[in-house]
């Protein structure tokens, strides 16, 4: 859009109002780019042909219009003129086409991608190449593995080796980049003496879990040793940081009731003319160093939905109330639980609060479950916006592996991410039962 003002305006005149230029310039910009993001064209993990793309540009620039139209009826001052906007509008978008035509040719030709080894042929190695051949935008290639047999996911053929020594025989050395140690079996014989000398020449050893971790945003729960959480970096909140965190959870949940106040009272009414029985719904979870504390949500369920017993929540479930359904879409039912981060039970983020019934389940079968308790659960979290919405011990083992991971990396900055993912999931309804 710079550019733009500079090509109708000249030299002189661009260079006297160059600050009202670059205001506008950086609002337009600011709307778009969230646009963008709102409408997934930052996520390349998935193959997208340039048809879609063009389509859902044009979408998120839709949005983008709609939104400029309201800033500007507030701030009449940063208008853009009607001549320099579509001009700008239709170079960025020629631009942004022909960027994205030359970066998918990039991907699809994996071009700038490092090579690696994986040490393995098992469920760990497997995991590791559909992470890795299963993504469109990865950064590695796998050029071979080391094992005895087949892996179930090897789309690009890449051969199983005996052992690290008949990789030199097929690929330069200079060509391998990094080796990962994945194998399932870790009694097994490492070859330590050639990782040394491969190490030496400048390639890369990672652990199979530690480069999992760092690959998907989520720790490997049944692969994960004692040893290996004991030992790694993280897992630790500092007293500071952990009153920060606190201090923002009063802040953000203040504003966020305030700010809410109005669709709070319309829900009330509609679920108290719906169906009897109170508005508020009150249930036992299990929060920080395993106390036992009450949430509050809005009632999204007929009054004795559970009169037989606590059981996991399924979709299309019948029990639902047709108001309780759609706060459930789109999340105005856990509202009310900004009340229990004002009461210290909550935090804004963390891992979500379950059931006592369902935890003493679940620590009896997914190993490290009791980890999560060692923080405060939250209104919304990592495992939230990265994992569908799951009500099954299978989901429960998924969802853990995302909670692990967000207690390891803890963060101010990682909080403020999950809350910024969490709107976009909120918009477009996702997850939600």
């Amino acid at each position: 859009m710079i550019s733009v003002y500079w090509l109708f305006k000249g030299t002189g005149l661009f260079m006297i109002d160059l600050g009202l230029y670059t205001a506008q310039a950086m609002i337009v910009t600011l709307i778009f780019q969230l646009c963008l993001y709102f409408f997934d064209l930052y996520d390349l993990s998935k193959h997208q042909s340039l048809p879609d793309t063009a389509t859902r540009i044009t979408q998120a620039f839709g949005v983008g219009c709609i939104l400029l139209a309201w800033v500007y009826y507030i701030a009449p001052p940063v208008i853009i003129s009607t001549r320099i906007f579509w001009s700008g509008y239709l170079i960025t978008s020629v631009i942004l086409l022909l960027y994205r035509f030359m970066y998918y040719r990039v991907l699809r030709k994996k071009m700038f991608v490092q090579d690696i080894v994986v040490i393995g042929d098992g469920r760990l190695a497997n995991e590791i190449s559909m992470e890795i051949e299963g993504r469109q935008d990865s950064v590695y290639r796998i050029r071979a593995f080391i094992g005895s047999k087949e892996l179930p996911y090897n789309p690009n053929k890449a051969p199983v080796l005996e052992s690290i020594g008949d990789v030199s025989k097929i690929f330069p050395e200079e060509q391998i980049s990094r080796i990962i140690v994945a194998p399932d079996d870790r009694r097994g014989a490492t070859p330590v003496r050639t990782l040394l000398n491969c190490k030496m020449r400048g390639v890369i050893i990672e652990q199979g879990v530690t480069f999992y971790e760092r690959m998907t945003g989520k720790i490997l729960v049944e692969r994960v040793d004692p040893s290996w959480i004991i030992f790694s970096d993280g897992f630790t909140l500092s007293r500071f940081k952990y009153m920060l965190k606190r201090v923002l959870d009063i802040f953000s949940a203040g504003f966020l009731l305030i700010l809410s106040l109005p669709i709070m009272v319309l829900s009330a009414i509609i679920i108290k003319l719906e169906s009897k029985g109170p508005v508020f719904y009150l249930q036992e979870r299990v929060g920080e160093n395993s106390a036992v504390f009450k949430v509050i949500k809005f009632r999204s369920m007929g009054q004795d939905a559970e009169k037989n017993g606590a059981v996991w929540a399924k979709e299309n479930d019948d029990r639902v109330t047709r108001f309780g359904g759609f706060i459930r879409k789109v999340r105005i039912d856990e509202i009310p639980q900004l009340w229990n981060v004002l009461k210290g039970e909550m935090s804004l983020v963390g891992p979500r609060p379950e059931r006592q019934v369902f935890v003493e389940e679940l620590v009896k079968e997914i190993p490290y479950y009791h980890i999560r308790h060692g923080v405060k659960p939250g209104v919304t979290g990592w495992a939230q916006v990265c994992y569908p919405y799951g009500a099954s011990k299978e989901d429960a083992l998924r969802k853990l592996e995302y909670d692990l991971y967000y207690i390891k990396h803890i963060s101010i900055a990682l909080d403020l991410l999950v809350i910024f993912q969490t709107v976009k999931t909120v918009l477009f309804g996702k997850g939600g039962r």
